[in-house]
């Protein structure tokens, strides 16, 4: 691609993205609904405006804005905050994860779909989109208890939902009568290496973020930090997102000689995020939805429930206030990225399930991910305005 239509694609696709961002801004629509309609309109599935280059540029920009994510999603894993909230966040991500799996699996095989494709889809249900959701809570500035638990739910439910999928690959590995030593040492390998990586960049970074000067680390010193997270989860091939979100939490509870975590990367966080929505919205083939039929339905319903029920059974268990117990689910109905990498994992493995594990999953993607932002934000506007009756 010539250097002067780079620019060219990359300033509009900017004003692009700052038009959306307005419009929300002054709708209270979600800004991440608005820059994924926005892809769609201008990619292959609208009036198909991107050159087929652009494609490319997806999965660094993917990379690059969920290890941000992560990395600020462990930030909210402070110890002040785990005292506070821990028991809630560990109750409802841990509910959320096992009935999704459940209901979407028990759901699915009872209206005919084969046990083992049932099982891996209740698997790829369980991903949520960190970003999306992260995006909301700083969209509506919201406060309190509910975004609180909220940022710690997103930051380790992908945990829990990458393990319970290694889990499940072995389940289905036995059904099917496959070897099940390879997917325990992979599950073991992208979970404990991620959390190694994480530890391991972290507890430097702890020692020398901030030095340079006071406040508060800058924003050169988190950028280095992510993107070495980024690069090295991608070289040892384990998860980025476990790996950045690890960084962060050992970050903001070892650092002793600043006060803040590194949230300078916040500024320039949003400019990756805008162009990651846009080329996300651009990627999604709308035309997949008339292909997954009566199943995709299902597994959209399926989903749906099993997020509701399981966050309002574990906001139940966590002691969570009576009020914030329906909205849990709700708000964590966005599903992106992790699901799509999950569901080409899952597609590898079992290669006879691949086609229609790929066509549910993308097809519901672009559902999850136009429609789910607006129930996180009709959640955190239910719980905001709960708390001032």
């Amino acid at each position: 691609m010539e250097l002067y239509l780079i620019f060219l694609i990359l300033g509009a696709l900017f004003l692009l993205g700052l038009f959306a961002d307005q419009f929300g801004r002054r709708t209270r629509l979600p800004r991440v609904t608005l820059l994924l309609f926005c892809g769609v309109a201008v990619g292959g599935s609208g009036l198909d405006l991107l050159p087929m280059e652009t494609a490319y540029w997806y999965e660094f920009l993917t990379i690059a804005a969920l290890t941000m994510v992560a990395f600020l999603l462990g930030n909210s894993l402070s110890l002040k905050n785990l005292r506070k909230h821990g028991v809630t966040i560990m109750a409802i991500s841990l509910s959320v994860v096992i009935v999704t799996i459940a209901v979407v699996g028990v759901g699915l095989w009872a209206i005919g779909v084969d046990l083992g494709l049932a099982l891996l889809l209740g698997a790829v249900a369980t991903a949520t989109d960190p970003a999306a959701t992260q995006d909301v809570i700083r969209q509506t500035k919201a406060k309190g208890a509910f975004p609180k638990t909220l940022t710690g739910i997103v930051a380790i439910d992908d945990a829990w939902g990458v393990l319970a999928f290694s889990m499940v690959l072995i389940v289905v590995g036995m059904l099917n009568g496959e070897a099940s030593n390879g997917a325990v040492f992979d599950a073991a390998w992208e979970i404990g290496g991620a959390l190694a990586l994480g530890v391991a960049l972290g507890w430097p970074g702890a020692y020398l973020t901030g030095r340079l000067a006071k406040g508060e680390p800058l924003q050169t010193e988190a950028l280095g930090v992510v993107f070495m997270c980024a690069g090295l989860a991608l070289w040892l091939d384990v998860s980025f997102l476990i790996a950045g979100m690890t960084a962060g939490a050992v970050i903001v509870n070892f650092a002793r000689h600043h006060s803040r975590a590194p949230h300078e990367i916040e500024h320039i966080q949003w400019p990756f995020m805008m162009l990651f929505f846009i080329l996300a919205g651009a990627s999604l083939d709308v035309s997949a939805l008339g292909e997954v039929g009566l199943l995709g339905l299902g597994y959209v319903v399926l989903r749906t429930v099993s997020r509701i029920v399981g966050g309002w059974v574990g906001a139940i268990i966590g002691g969570a206030p009576p009020e914030h117990r329906p909205w849990f689910g709700v708000a964590l109905l966005p599903q992106a990225g992790v699901a799509v990498g999950i569901a080409l994992i899952a597609a590898e493995k079992f290669p006879s399930y691949a086609e229609t594990i790929l066509a549910v999953t993308i097809g519901t993607t672009v559902v999850f991910e136009l429609l789910g932002p607006s129930g996180t934000l009709l959640a955190l506007r239910k719980t905001a305005s709960a708390k001032k009756q």
